[in-house]
């Protein structure tokens, strides 16, 4: 069994070091275990060295050999409320398939996470490869997506014309042009892109052989939104019966650059089917057209896997909707400095005092689900996953998390 780290074999407890890699032959050694644990993904040929962030990059060790890797990305994450909490984005978790069951991931996740505490980062997030992996470490589900294929023929769009702005063809512009648009989306869920991600960004960009392009819509001048997208099988586009574009990433920072974006697509020549693999689950994207059918949607499948590693730094940063006041305990085996019971009302919350009973229990992964407003309350107890001592906790709990929008971060790290 896994446990502090490390497994038990036998009644012996096998420890497991971790070590922050630094030095350019290391990260580059972790980042090697990385895609051998990934098997089938494909990757870059760039030098993982040139995207990574200093004293970030972890790798834990079997004698001098490095057979699990977990690096992570100084960026933030905005909240209900609008609050940007400094967060670790984490990526290239893998452990050689050699040493699998042998508390290396525990090891891992155990100083990544107490790192990311002790550095003012009282969140976390990750893109999990299975789903079945996180949630023993404190991560929860937090927000989901969508894909959509839109067929081009089918589509009347129900408002009369494009809601204002211009939409401009900027297909060489790259970087410069994106990162200051996608620095200002603040939708609950959030997430900032660090300067490394703009540079493997760019390095695969480079990479790609094919047509792509890029149109950025503004209003007044002032640029809130752009689409990344390219054609699919372009060798049989002409004589292809449904000629298809798949959008990369669509960030608009309003309505009339959602919609203006939409139709600068839905308007080109020479298309069939447009598609997108991220969507968020409140999308306004089929209320664009008279028919909805034109939109088909894909299933619902998991984006953000969160987990807070300071629990009342981030229970404290969020706003809270109208209810009275929950007193909520909070276990935490990875992270017990995390334990305790919390007050939540419409005013905040904070730590209760010592001895304070608890309305309802929850774990830290389940807290972390609920904490963008993405799962309710009441679907945790229905499933047996909370406890609750008052029923009418959780109808408050449910209130008191409730939020406008679905949590959406439309960005993959």
């Amino acid at each position: 069994m896994v446990e502090q780290g490390g497994d038990r074999v036998g009644s012996a407890r096998v420890e497991v070091p971790v070590a922050v890699v630094t030095e350019p032959e290391l990260v580059r050694e972790a980042y090697t275990v990385f895609k051998r644990a990934m098997a089938g993904l494909e990757f870059g040929p760039f030098d993982p060295v040139e995207v990574t962030e200093p004293g970030r990059f972890l790798a834990a060790y079997d004698g001098a050999r490095i057979v699990g890797s977990a690096n992570s990305f100084a960026t933030h994450l905005t909240v209900p409320g609008g609050a940007r909490l400094p967060h670790a984005a984490v990526s290239q978790v893998g452990v050689l398939p050699t040493h699998r069951r042998r508390g290396v991931v525990t090891a891992l996740m155990r100083k990544q996470l107490t790192d990311a505490a002790a550095a003012g980062e009282p969140v976390a997030t990750l893109r999990a490869s299975e789903g079945g992996i996180y949630g023993r470490f404190g991560y929860g589900i937090a927000s989901h997506v969508r894909s959509a294929r839109i067929d081009r023929r089918k589509v009347r769009f129900a408002a009369p014309g494009a809601p204002g702005g211009s939409v401009r063809l900027a297909d060489t512009d790259g970087v410069a042009v994106l990162a200051p648009i996608a620095a200002r989306a603040a939708q609950n869920g959030a997430v900032s892109r660090a300067d490394v991600w703009w540079r493997k960004w760019e390095l695969r960009s480079a990479e790609h052989t094919g047509p792509s392009y890029l149109a950025v819509h503004s209003t007044e001048g002032v640029d809130d939104g752009y689409v990344t997208y390219r054609p699919l099988d372009t060798a049989g586009w002409f004589t292809s019966e449904n000629k298809t574009i798949e959008v990369t990433e669509l960030v608009a920072l309003n309505p009339a650059a959602h919609q203006g974006l939409w139709r600068h697509l839905l308007e080109l020549d020479l298309v069939d089917t447009v598609s997108i693999g991220t969507l968020a689950l409140d999308d306004p994207l089929p209320l664009l057209f008279t028919d909805e059918r034109a939109v088909t949607l894909g299933p619902v499948r998991d984006e953000s896997w969160l987990r807070l590693t300071d629990v009342p730094a981030a229970l404290g940063a969020r706003t809270y909707g109208e209810a009275a006041p929950v007193h909520l305990a909070v276990h935490d085996a990875l992270l017990p400095q995390n334990d305790g019971v919390y007050r939540i009302g419409a005013d905040g919350a904070v730590r209760a005092a010592a001895g304070t009973p608890a309305q309802v229990t929850v774990s830290v992964s389940d807290l972390a689900a609920t904490y963008l407003g993405g799962t309710r309350w009441w679907r945790l107890v229905a499933a047996g996953r909370v406890q609750a001592a008052e029923p009418d906790a959780v109808a408050r709990l449910d209130r008191l998390f409730a939020v406008d929008r679905e949590p959406y971060a439309g960005v993959f790290f």
